[in-house]
């Protein structure tokens, strides 16, 4: 059996700290999402007709695989008559 030769790197450990952090934004703005959504008693279909987004952009928001822009962001917040602000403002982003 051969093994990989591997030396320590601490800036691989930077970046895979890096990575590990950026992925868990994505999932708790997804999160955050659906929490909102259900609330309201919301499909994706119909609240993506709402805040004027793809229905399948929301599902991927919600799954945590997509980058969300800000101006996106606000759409979303907007939709749910609330700011920028009170969309973070959850438990989930402490």
């Amino acid at each position: 059996m051969k093994l990989l030769n591997y030396t320590y790197s601490p800036l691989y450990d930077k970046l895979q700290l890096c990575n590990f952090a950026f992925v868990d934004i994505k999932a708790k703005i997804g999160q955050r999402l659906r929490d909102l959504r259900k609330q309201k008693g919301l499909s994706q279909e119909k609240f993506s007709f709402i805040c004027e987004l793809d229905r399948t952009y929301i599902a991927s928001i919600e799954q945590g695989k997509r980058n969300v822009s800000i101006a996106n962001i606000e759409k979303i917040a907007k939709a749910f008559h609330m700011s920028v602000y009170d969309f973070f403002k959850s438990d989930l982003f402490k």
